[in-house]
């Protein structure tokens, strides 16, 4: 590969792909996405689309949540026989409230070369709509599915003096919003959903006007 690779072991690549428009991606992750041995995808029917689109023929390995210890080993040991693999998400960027952070933790702790191929992430895309300015953020993730730990959650940051940033599914949005105004009470809020897609919405509104 072109990346300066000298070792003996492989590379991981830690690739952002699109969140939605597949214009975003980048032609650096294009390339690394052509030339590794192997792409481990959170979900390989959706990355198959993907790869399909930009007429991409890497073989692929399946690499969700619930084998990531299983996959991490497999995958480790290819790296150190010298393969290289892309890590991928379903959309945005790995290991940020998706599957990856395992390889990447033992990959480091064996050594092997690391390198991000940087692109989409909606944290970033949706801060960057929100003119928060020079603030601070806190990114959150996604909040505890447990009422009581995401309340819990929720309390320490009522006298915050920074931004907080979720992640949210839509069939837990409700209840996130009810116990929000409950322990916040009403206060701003920037919406940021269905980020470069058809039916983009990026919203300045409140808890209360949510709610209602």
């Amino acid at each position: 590969m072109s990346e300066n690779k000298t070792a003996v072991q492989g590379i991981l690549y830690v690739v952002a792909t699109p969140i939605g428009n597949l214009e975003d991606i980048t032609l650096r992750a294009l390339r690394i996405l052509k030339e590794v041995d192997y792409i481990a995808a959170e979900d390989t029917r959706h990355t198959k689309k993907l790869l399909n689109h930009f007429g991409i023929a890497t073989k692929l390995i399946s690499y969700y949540r619930e084998q990531e210890l299983q996959r991490a080993g497999q995958l480790l040991s290819f790296l150190e026989n010298g393969q290289d693999i892309a890590l991928v998400t379903d959309a945005g960027t790995p290991c940020i409230s998706d599957p990856g952070a395992v390889i990447v933790e033992q990959a480091r702790q064996k050594q092997v070369e690391i390198v991000p191929v940087p692109g989409p992430s909606a944290l970033t895309a949706a801060l960057s709509c929100a003119g928060i300015g020079d603030g601070a953020v806190m990114f959150h993730g996604f909040a505890p599915s447990k009422k009581n730990l995401r309340k819990q959650l929720l309390q320490t940051l009522t006298h915050a003096d920074y931004y907080a940033v979720f992640y949210e599914s839509p069939h837990r949005l409700a209840s996130f919003l009810e116990d929000a105004y409950e322990v916040l009470e009403d206060r701003p809020v920037f919406v940021a959903r269905e980020i470069t897609k058809n039916y983009e919405e990026l919203q300045q509104t409140s808890l209360l006007q949510l709610l209602q």
